[in-house]
């Protein structure tokens, strides 16, 4: 079709494109626009009257895309190659300065240049790039896994769609970045007015409001909201285009500035501990004048072949903490302790309060975590107390102002008997939770479903907590295995569960069907068994028959998982009723997608380990992977002692300094494919 298309056109559609991006850059990243907004307005509709006639010239890059496309049925999801790590946090000078002293003594030197980051309360997003051009956008997710949201990222005036063309300045074919998306207060308070004005609820938060916003189905909502982004980092690279070394955390804000992304001006080059704990103070002063929220500050190694030596955690790097500002805390009146009954049958005192706004949230209730916590603080019903929003997130009641106190207030005492089911409750000795003896404890039950219907784990749509409530408390439901025999019908008697609403909630049970065994396994609720530990159980067991009969011994065999975990997954399934859940679950037509475990094609590898670090020049990780169990080995995560050989590509992180102190066998890739026999 664009063969019919007047050639002129093409050319103004190109010019449009490129003054609008140029244009674009100077409002949202250098703030000194060049044109008014009414010309911008006019260039704006030109391109979208053209595109509108010739849909064939309309692009992803078009800066036509920032005003939204229609909706979509649901988040997909993305796996990245370079996981976007969490932060350990620091809560006082003590902290920082452990941290700074481990530094010093992993790399042995006298001093360290940091760069330090203001830590923007909003949520981490990860934007990738081809040719210098916006291909996808994704949340965090739990670091390797995020849901794409590229339509409401393209929406955000400050995430260039075209990267700059310098001659000066390098683009990578492949550059994934990362950086927090946020809402402003200013934004944020015309938002709220917004929203009052049609009689809808105001957001609580800058926060929630942001990832409300991120997450919508439909970009055309996100694009009316005043959305932000600052970047600080950068993910994947790829090898591919022109070389960009980066050699510093310093040198990569100031490049991915040159190629057009909005860096905060407020980040700081620190040489040395002390420089970093003054601008601390320095920015903790700045604080509530700042134009949108901050909850502390990320302190970084600058250099980035340290960054590499000093390596990572399991979700954290070691080269990098966040030292968080204190607590918003205000006063009120403890009015009440109710307890809810968890999943495991935990007992938690939960503190209802008069409504007090803390760090612009309105809280009314706090945990107060177990009995011990209560009788350490002296809590009691009817106390003036000190709430505070822990990291600024969960409220908790910090300690009990006594001078506010009349004599009318109430010792609190925990229960014998569970509050929901009257059973007996219980307190192992050496632990601070009393839990519920009744496995058939309805809140349990609810808790369990819930858990069970999670993400992460058979990710059923619209199975909600006030839905599983209604199922239990009408007996549609007494274990998570008698999901699969809900029958829509039983769903319509529901409370706001039209024929519609019920239809879709059963086609989602009937899609959640087919899963991982890493997921089957998470969703069980067995204590001690989060989502990474089901992801290690998998590498060892294939099918729920092999961890059925899995002994102490054989759970233990397994890297990363100890005695606690291990007595935790034997008592999980010694119980008939969680046998017989999991039976039930499998007959109901559960296809459970075991992991990859192809039978080698030789033994030359037999229980030989191996651990990979660097980049492999002539195949990816996955492929050495695969031919290394295809010859009978195993590839784990981590170095230990019985640790066969770490193969060594380019750049090597700081895997093979530590191969070398262990006296674990260093190979190069020539080496390994000899090893493999490669022809």
């Amino acid at each position: 079709m664009s063969n019919q298309i007047d050639p002129n056109i093409i050319d103004r559609v190109s010019e449009l494109k490129k003054a609008l991006h140029y244009h674009n850059h100077r409002y949202y990243i250098l703030d000194d626009p060049e044109i008014s907004d009414a010309e911008y307005d006019r260039m704006m509709k030109e391109l979208m009257n053209i595109e509108s006639d010739w849909p064939d010239l309309s692009s992803p890059d078009s800066p036509t895309r920032r005003v939204g496309s229609p909706p979509v049925s649901g988040l997909e999801t993305i796996t990245r190659s370079v996981p976007m790590l969490s932060l350990d946090n620091g809560f006082d000078d003590g902290d920082i300065l452990e941290f700074d002293r481990r530094i010093k003594k992993n790399l042995d030197i006298k001093e360290v240049f940091y760069t330090v980051e203001p830590k923007l309360d909003g949520l981490a997003v990860d934007i990738a790039y081809e040719k210098g051009k916006m291909t996808t956008a994704s949340t965090r997710g739990d670091g390797i896994t995020g849901e794409l949201i590229t339509e409401n990222v393209r929406t955000i005036g400050s995430v260039p769609l075209v990267l700059l063309e310098k001659e000066d300045v390098k683009i990578p074919d492949i550059l994934e970045v990362r950086g927090e998306v946020f809402i402003g207060m200013e934004g944020f308070s015309r938002l709220n007015e917004k929203r009052l004005e049609k009689n809808l609820p105001p957001f609580a938060n800058p926060r929630n409001a942001a990832a409300g916003s991120l997450r919508q189905l439909d970009s055309r909502v996100t694009a009316k909201r005043p959305l932000e982004v600052y970047l600080y980092g950068t993910g994947r690279i790829s090898d591919t285009g022109p070389d960009v070394k980066l050699k510093s955390q310093k040198e990569t804000l100031l490049w991915l500035e040159s190629i057009g992304f909005r860096i905060n001006p407020l980040n700081r080059y620190c040489i040395g501990i002390v420089d970093v704990l003054e601008y601390y103070r320095e920015l903790n002063e700045k604080r509530p004048r700042l134009p949108y929220d901050i909850d502390g500050m990320v302190i970084k190694v600058d250099d980035v072949s340290f960054q590499e030596r000093l390596g990572m955690k399991s979700r954290s790097p070691k080269w990098a903490i966040a030292y968080k500002f204190a607590a918003v805390q205000e006063t009120t009146r403890l009015v009440d302790i109710e307890i809810q009954v968890g999943r495991t049958g935990a007992l938690t005192p939960v503190a209802h309060l008069e409504p007090v706004n803390v760090g612009g949230v309105m809280v009314s209730r706090a945990t107060l975590h177990n009995e011990d916590e209560i009788l350490r603080k002296d809590i009691r019903i009817g106390d003036v107390v000190l709430v505070q929003r822990a990291g600024d997130v969960i409220p908790e009641v910090v300690k009990v102002i006594e001078s506010k106190r009349d004599g009318k207030e109430k010792i609190f005492d925990m229960p014998d008997r569970c509050p929901i089911c009257n059973s007996e409750v219980y307190r192992v000795s050496g632990e601070a939770v009393t839990r519920c003896v009744n496995a058939a404890c309805p809140a349990q039950i609810k808790e369990s479903i819930r858990h069970f219907a999670s993400k992460g784990a058979f990710d059923i749509d619209g199975m909600g907590a006030k839905i599983v409530d209604q199922m239990v408390d009408k007996e549609l439901l007494n274990s998570y295995a008698d999901i699969f025999q809900l029958k829509q019908a039983d769903l319509e008697g529901l409370d706001r569960m039209g024929p519609k609403s019920a239809a879709n909630l059963i086609a989602a049970i009937e899609k959640s069907k087919t899963l991982s065994l890493a997921s089957f396994i998470y969703a069980l609720g067995i204590r001690h068994v989060g989502e990474n530990v089901a992801s290690l159980l998998t590498g060892h067991f294939t099918n729920m028959d092999m961890l059925f009969s899995a002994n102490r011994e054989e759970l233990e065999a397994v890297e990363g998982i100890g005695p606690e975990i291990a007595v935790s997954i034997l008592n999980f399934f010694r119980k008939e009723e969680n046998q017989k859940a999991v039976r039930d679950i499998e007959k109901s037509g559960v296809s459970v997608l075991a992991p990859d475990r192809s039978e080698p094609k030789t033994n030359k590898l037999e229980a030989k380990t191996f651990v990979l670090t660097g980049t492999l020049s002539s195949m990816t990780r996955s492929e050495a992977k695969k031919l290394i169990e295809q010859a009978g080995g195993k590839v784990t995560g981590s170095l230990s002692k019985k640790t066969s050989y770490l193969i060594a590509g380019k750049n090597p992180g700081s895997k093979l300094g530590k191969a070398e102190k262990l006296g674990v066998e260093i190979i190069d890739e020539q080496a390994f494919d000899s090893l493999v026999n490669i022809k």
